[in-house]
């Protein structure tokens, strides 16, 4: 295990380098003016233009300017930002947070809902499993930014249950404000994870090993989660991980809708105004966040199936 998780830590930082790399190569090559964005429209003497450009070293090559970035990273310097005049750490700190919290709550939804109904599908059959799937399959085709606009309508103007807009402050009051916006980002993700719940047990239900448990006498509680469990939550595993991943890119939707203040909304703006330090910072983050879960699904293998351990593959 202490290799697996040695390998994993210099894959992160390759990774991390070859992303960097790519999203500031990206960034410099596409079009438009940092400037442009930065003056919003005022009109500057060409001293000024110039003083700006030598002060946040707009003119220097690209190999300069990312080597400069680089070895800033490595002394704990992230940069400033050149839209919002802040230094990129002070600036994400909050906005971070306010992610985290909401993706975090949006991944504990999928797994218990797609689980539990994945089950229940799989174990009832019948009309239960019939309505499980019709429901699922609605609930995968639908974006979660409908999602959101009917939550809102549903649950925020008509019931006034739930606030529609910011991330609140506090727990209790940070989850209540966090819950509609959870429900949208996880609304597509649960369906689906729902109806590869079912597949996965329904495949280890019919299958041999499990059928002879079954006529031996053994308890079907215990042939459950001994046998179809077990075995079942290996594709899942693999399938949440992929879509807890996924979620960076509907919380831009969601944290717009519900006016969260999020790392969404700030990488759309910094994209658009080529803030290279903000945005390399926000790509860094989400790389270090896939590399983790991808991490975390490999290190559930063999906590489901202790053989891997013995086979070597962790």
């Amino acid at each position: 295990m202490i290799a697996f998780l040695v390998r994993r830590a210099i894959g992160l930082v390759v990774t991390l380098f070859v992303a960097s790399f790519a999203v500031f190569g990206a960034l410099y090559l596409a079009p438009g003016d940092p400037l442009s964005f930065m003056l919003g429209g005022r009109s500057v003497t060409p001293e000024v233009v110039a003083s700006l450009r030598d002060q946040y070293a707009l003119d220097e090559p690209f190999p300069t300017r990312y080597w400069d970035w680089l070895t800033g990273l490595l002394h704990g310097d992230l940069g400033e930002s050149l839209v919002f005049h802040q230094d990129v750490g002070t600036l994400l700190g909050p906005r971070a947070a306010t992610t985290l919290w909401l993706t975090v709550y949006a991944s504990l939804v999928i797994v218990v809902v797609g689980l539990a109904l994945g089950i229940v599908a799989a174990l009832r059959g019948g009309r239960t499993d019939t309505s499980i799937l019709v429901a699922t399959t609605v609930g995968v085709a639908v974006p979660s930014f409908v999602a959101a606009i009917l939550l809102i309508a549903v649950f925020g103007v008509w019931l006034g249950w739930f606030p529609v807009f910011g991330s609140g402050q506090g727990f209790t009051d940070r989850l209540h404000h966090l819950t509609l916006p959870a429900l949208a980002l996880a609304a597509s993700a649960s369906a689906l994870i729902t109806r590869i719940t079912r597949t996965s047990l329904r495949v280890e239900l019919d299958s041999e090993h499990v059928q002879t448990a079954i006529s031996r006498g053994i308890p079907r509680r215990k042939v459950f989660t001994r046998h179809v469990l077990r075995n079942g939550l290996m594709p899942i595993a693999t399938a949440a991980g992929l879509v807890v991943v996924s979620l960076a890119a509907g919380a831009v939707v969601v944290d717009r809708a519900f006016a969260l203040n999020g790392l969404g909304s700030l990488l759309v703006t910094s994209v658009q105004s080529h803030d290279f330090a903000v945005v390399q910072a926000i790509a860094l983050l989400l790389v270090v966040v896939v590399v983790l879960v991808n991490t975390l699904v490999d290190v559930l293998y063999v906590v489901i199936d202790p053989r891997i351990r013995k086979g070597g593959r962790a």
